[in-house]
C-alpha cells in the first residue's frame, strides 16, 4: 500500500494531461470538498478545463471514489459508470491499493 498525492500515477498518465488541467493551478482542496458539500467551485473550474474528458476518463477507469474529477462528483460518476457498464461501454475499474493523501488526512 502506498500514499500519494491526488494525481494519476506515472504509469497511467496520458501525455501528462493532468499538468494541463486547470486544477493544477488551483487549490487541490477545492476538488475534495467535505462530505455532503457540492464542490460547485471545482465543477465550475472543470467546465472550462481543456483536459476535462481525459480527467473524467481516468477517474472512471481507475474507480476514483473521492473528489471532483472531470467536473463530476462521486455520485454523478457512480451513475455514469453504472449506465456505461449496463451498455458494456466501460471496462471494469482497475483496483489498486493506493491511498490518496486526502483519504488519510
Amino acid at each position: 500500500m502506498r500514499i500519494v498525492d491526488a494525481k494519476p500515477a506515472a504509469e497511467d498518465r496520458q501525455s501528462d494531461w493532468y499538468q494541463s488541467g486547470l486544477c493544477a493551478q488551483t487549490d487541490p482542496e477545492a476538488f475534495f470538498p467535505e462530505q455532503g458539500q457540492p464542490g460547485t467551485a471545482a465543477k465550475r473550474i472543470c467546465g472550462a478545463c481543456p483536459v476535462r474528458e481525459a480527467c473524467l476518463e481516468h477517474s472512471l477507469l481507475h474507480d476514483e471514489r473521492y473528489g471532483i474529477w472531470g467536473g463530476l462528483g462521486e455520485t454523478d460518476r457512480r451513475k455514469l459508470r453504472a449506465a456505461a457498464q449496463s451498455h458494456n461501454d466501460l471496462p471494469a475499474p482497475r483496483r489498486d491499493t493506493t491511498i490518496r493523501r486526502q483519504d488519510v488526512a
